[in-house]
Parts: C-alpha cells; structure tokens; sequence
C-alpha cells in the first residue's frame, strides 16, 4: 500500500444534474385526459468541502480523483415532484485551500474545524407541465428539462496550521526537538530526510498551549524545489514564529554559521513574509565536540540580531527555556489570519450569450448559453414551445444577427436539435 504523504491534489468536480419535469395527464375509466398532473424534477445534489480536524492528509483524494453528486430524480405523475439528489461532502485537513485549476485564483481557505463551503450549487429540476397552464393553455404538452450541470477542476492544497514552524538542514534535531517538547512522536534516525512530512505536535508551557509543526528538511535551493523544501517551505506560511535548529557541532562537516546564513535566503526566495517573521535560534548538539567553540562564533555574528538558545535535544536540556521563549514571543504576535478568497465564480454558461458561425455545407450554426436554455425548454412537436422558440430568437438578437451575417431567404438554420429555413 501507498502511505505517501499528499498535501497537494487536483480533483475533478461535478454537482449533480435537475431532474426533467415529468409531462403527463390524469386519466379515468372513460376520461383519457383529464388535464396535466406533471411534477416538478428534483434538483440535483450539491458538493461541499468540509474542515475535519481528523482529517491529516490529502492522501484519500489521490486514488480517487473524481466526485460527482447524484441527480436528481424525474418528476412523477399527480403533480409528484422528483427526489432531489444527495450531495457529496469532502472533508479536508483544516488548513486546506482551495483554487480553481484553470485561473489559479483562490476559492476558499478552510481553516478551522467544522468549517463547511458549498463548492457547487446542484443542478435546478425542470418544471412539470401541470407549471405551463395559463388562462389560455389549459392543456400543456411539454416539460422542462433539469439544467446540466458542468464538470470543473479544482486543487487542494494542505498548509499546516501551527503557530511555531521548526526549520533548518536536514539532521539537525528537528523532530528530537519536537518530541521532547510535545507528546508526538515522529519518526528519528541518524540519516538525512528521516522526516518526509511536516509532524504536528502541542506544547504545553504551565497553563497555556501552543502548536509546533516539524517541517521536513531543507537544503541550499529549496525554494527553486532542490530536496523536499519546495514541496513543503508551504507549510511554514501560516507560522507566526520561526524556531530555527542549527547543528551547532558542525559533526556532519557543515559550517553551523553558512547554515543559518543558507536556510534564511532560502525562506527569503520562497516569501519575503517568511523572512520577515520573528525567529528564534535554537543551537543543538551543545554536548558534542566543537560545539563550544562554534557557538561563540554564532553569538558573537548573530547575538544582537536574534535570541539564540544552547540545547541537546536528545536530553532535552536547554528545552524548557526554549518552549518559554517562543511563547512570549507568540503573546506578542497577532493571531494568524485565513488567506483571503479571489472573487471567483464558476462558468456556469450565461443564459443571453450567443455566437454564430457558417459551417463548410452553409449552414448557420447558432451556439452558446441561449442555446443551452433553449434545449431544455423547447418541444418540437408543441406548437406553443415552438412559438415561444420563435419569439425567444427573435427578442434575444438572434434574427438579426443572422440578417447582419448575411442569412438569406431559404438558407438552412441549425440551433441546437432544431434545423429550419430562414423566412424573412
């Protein structure tokens, strides 16, 4: 089995169709039409994402990309309405943002637990004839059709909610750090990319709690996708304070200073943001050889700029004084804030818009969202449907714009399933 972590997907869409009207009589022993009795169709069902805390991953949605809500049912007889269709709930980790894959603008941002967004209204059911009767029409021969709903993308983007982000190379203590200072328990080894996705954990400070995330980690060009930094530099978006790990041993033969330096223009090339948060300096691995030496060189480049903490994570000493720095240092801080939604709304079609073309056997081609009404609201064998076919073409510009292209007496006219003469 695949156990991936997935924190970015792209899924396709589909609220359910409306249910056609039904287009019927009553009828008794001896009394075939009695006058129309069609029902309503259902409407169909809607899709919802939904914020569940429970939720860690997005790992659900890579082996089935693809979601559609049920339609609705067809009106019955007796003026029956169709069952409307149920709708389809997506739940997602908390955090989850929402984009429309073709523009990249931003629907929502699901942030906080229960938090639910309709992301498509379910398709309108079509009218029953018994809708249709007027003082003059007493008996209606033609329904409504329900509205086709359309198929969209979308892409689901997981950003960690924490409000302390752990970040530096890889190996430097990060998810030992974590552990000691929280009650997760992410996976430690001695070896480079031992985390391969970011581990949340709440760290308790006397009476009060914050949320610490272990991001995976980075290297020299992590914000052009060089390691594991580009897929998961997201994650430290929401954080309102920075905990920056050094391996102040240098053991792996890397310069603890050049470290800090590198992992600092990395976040600054990602977002200016990142950069420009608050950070703390935690410089593990005290305990060992050189570590001493290497730590006067840091506090005496970097000891006016930032807060810079000696601790051995694997004792966890150095830790308590740590967790209570970066908590008055969160007091200070704003709360975070949801990511604001683009005005964005799905292409539903537009019921007046309309295009004409000529195609190579000359006929004229009438297409778009008029068209698409016209479909579900015409009967061709109904003399009244039909006449109010005519009167939509003409009121709507259609005629004329068929005159302006150059529509002669006789020529062929093609607007959904009806072909006619042009008559002038």
């Amino acid at each position: 089995m695949d156990n991936r972590f997935t924190d970015k997907v792209r899924i396709t869409v589909k609220a359910g169709n409306g249910g056609d009207g039904m287009n019927s009589f009553k009828a008794f022993k001896g009394k075939p039409a009695c006058g129309p009795d069609g029902g309503d169709g259902g409407d169909g069902g809607s899709v919802f994402l939904l914020a569940d805390e429970n939720t860690t991953d997005l790992t659900a949605y890579r082996f089935i990309s693809k979601y559609k809500a049920e339609n609705g049912e067809r009106g019955g007889t007796n003026q029956c309405a169709g069952k409307r269709g149920a709708d389809v709930v997506l739940k997602v980790p908390c955090g989850t943002l929402v984009r429309d894959a073709e523009s990249g603008k931003i629907i929502c941002d699901l942030y906080d637990h229960g938090e639910k967004y309709k992301l498509l209204q379910g398709g309108r059911g079509g009218k029953g004839n018994v809708r249709f009767t007027t003082a003059r029409r007493h008996a209606p021969n033609f329904a409504q059709k329900g509205v086709v709903t359309k198929e969209h993308a979308v892409v689901l983007e997981m950003k960690v909610i924490a409000d302390v982000g752990l970040v530096g190379f890889p190996n430097v203590g990060k998810s030992t750090l974590l552990s000691k200072i929280s009650a997760a328990k992410p996976k430690i080894a001695d070896y480079h990319f031992t985390t391969l996705s970011p581990n949340l954990g709440v760290v308790k400070y006397y009476d009060n709690s914050f949320v610490a995330a272990d991001i995976p980690g980075l290297i020299e060009g992590a914000a052009d996708g060089a390691g594991l930094g580009h897929d998961f530099l997201r994650h430290i978006e929401r954080t309102r304070v920075i905990c920056h790990v050094v391996d102040i041993s240098g053991m792996e033969g890397r310069d603890p200073l050049e470290d800090y330096e590198t992992i600092n223009r990395e976040l600054k090339s990602y977002s200016e943001v990142l950069a420009s948060l608050p950070q703390i300096v935690a410089c593990n691995k005290c305990d060992c050889f050189g570590a001493e030496e290497n730590l006067k060189k840091f506090k005496k480049k970097y000891g006016k700029k930032v807060r810079i903490f000696p601790i051995t994570a694997v004792k966890g000493e150095g830790a308590p004084e740590l967790v209570g720095a970066l908590w008055e240092l969160l007091e200070q801080m704003p709360p975070a804030e949801k990511i604001s939604a683009d005005e964005f709304l799905f292409d539903e079609g537009d019921n007046t818009q309309f295009e004409i073309f000529r195609d190579e056997e000359g006929v004229f081609v009438v297409t778009g969202g008029l068209v698409d009404m016209l479909c579900r609201n015409v009967v061709l064998s109904n003399p009244d449907s039909m006449a109010y076919f005519q009167r939509v073409l003409k009121l709507r510009g259609v005629f004329k714009a068929l005159k302006d292209m150059g529509c002669a007496q006789g020529d062929t006219v093609s607007v959904g399933d009806v072909e006619f003469e042009y008559v002038l």
